[in-house]
């Protein structure tokens, strides 16, 4: 008998889907990430961050069969993530993952993950950038 992955044992697909859909509402309402979202829905977004972190955690390859390779750094290279960016994309995550109820040992990692890659994604420091104006 194996040990479940991860993703199993965060509970699979409906506890990304919540996570997800969380992280999104608050990043609907937010000044400066809703303006580095083209789509006027977010559900495309919602949608692939989705199927990254359900791949990455140990789910199916949907994202990799769909979208290829991730390339996280060069996908986000055309935005202007600034530290503020940064910041306040973790903070509506936290509230996410906060909400999530996942094992205190499984939060961790799942944060720690998502701490890495949000300062992976800084790309500017000019504060100004992708404020929308």
């Amino acid at each position: 008998m194996t040990e479940p992955t991860p993703y199993e044992a965060m509970g699979g697909h409906p506890t990304f889907v919540r996570l997800v859909r969380r992280f999104y509402q608050g990043v609907a309402a937010d000044p400066v990430l809703r303006p580095m979202y083209p789509e006027q829905d977010l559900g495309p977004a919602e949608e692939r961050l989705r199927m990254f972190l359900e791949q990455y955690w140990g789910g199916l390859h949907t994202y990799s069969e769909q979208r290829g390779h991730p390339r996280l750094r060069l996908r986000h290279a055309p935005f202007a993530v600034s530290p503020q960016a940064r910041d306040r994309w973790l903070a509506h995550m936290k509230v996410a993952v906060d909400e999530a109820g996942l094992p205190a040992e499984l939060e961790q990692r799942l944060w720690g993950y998502l701490t890495t890659a949000a300062f992976g994604m800084v790309n500017t420091f000019d504060e100004e950038a992708g404020t929308g104006g």
